[in-house]
């Protein structure tokens, strides 16, 4: 155990390392889009959205979106992001069209950004320890919770706490995405995380000792995000979703991410 605790901690720091080579906030700007055809996808590195593995590039939000640039005739061109909050930074600057992150489609976020119709139904998880874990949101009350930085799960914590009648603290972080969280909780140097489920589910037979049983939010749609005048290509995006559904690659790429 002491062995995969060190291995957990290497990765964990490999990807700080990975981070701190990203460019910072005033650096984002010098960066341009694209142009042309081209639709530029902010994507977040994730089991289910965006993953490497050897040579291969894989995730249900990228292999649905190469799909649909290939039906569309559309180039895209991927941007992989470690932190929610660069995304979104990018996405405002109009340098990326879309967003495909842990990103919930809630009546507060659609206020300030344009939603694709739903991807897939997902819901946020609290991930902890199995030994002395707790067995309900009550048993968060006076506790410390650490969701990703921009993440609308801060939102959601904050309404728990006034169902409960008691404060749940959050720590917001932004260095580390969800897949990073869940291994600080595995290597003991974080207590509770919040993330989505089918991330969770994912990770947790890698991870032996962490427990992601207790639910914190109801089913939520998750979709795909581009800034609220970008209509245009959110309505030819649900248009080619729509076309990409009639495939059997659609069914196939449902078994194989969501079985």
């Amino acid at each position: 155990m002491a062995l995969y605790v060190l291995l957990l901690a290497v990765v964990v720091a490999c990807m700080v390392g990975l981070s701190l080579c990203d460019k910072p906030r005033d650096m984002l700007s010098e960066r341009h889009h694209s142009g042309g055809d081209t639709i530029d996808v902010a994507i977040e590195y994730s089991p289910v959205t965006y993953y490497t593995y050897a040579d291969t590039l894989g995730g249900y939000n990228y292999d649905l979106l190469r799909a649909i640039a290939a039906i569309a005739g559309r180039p895209m061109k991927f941007h992989p992001i470690v932190t929610l909050s660069e995304a979104l930074d990018g996405l405002e600057d109009g340098i990326y069209d879309v967003m495909v992150a842990q990103f919930p489609l809630t009546a507060h976020n659609k206020v300030r950004y344009a939603f694709t119709q739903p991807i897939y139904i997902d819901q946020q998880v609290l991930v902890q320890r199995a030994v002395g874990a707790v067995h309900s949101q009550l048993d968060l009350a006076g506790d410390t919770v650490v969701v990703v930085k921009g993440s609308p799960m801060l939102e959601r914590i904050h309404s728990l706490s006034r169902e409960i009648g008691d404060t749940i603290f959050v720590q917001v972080e932004d260095t580390y995405g969800p897949e990073q969280l869940m291994m600080r909780v595995a290597a003991g140097e974080i207590r509770y995380a919040v993330v989505n489920k089918t991330i969770a589910r994912y990770l947790d037979p890698k991870l032996p000792g962490v427990d992601v049983s207790v639910e914190i939010s109801m089913s939520q749609f998750q979709s795909w995000v581009l800034r609220k005048d970008n209509t245009a290509l959110r309505d030819s995006l649900d248009h080619w979703h729509e076309a990409v559904k009639s495939l059997p690659l659609y069914k196939s790429l449902q078994q194989r991410y969501f079985r």
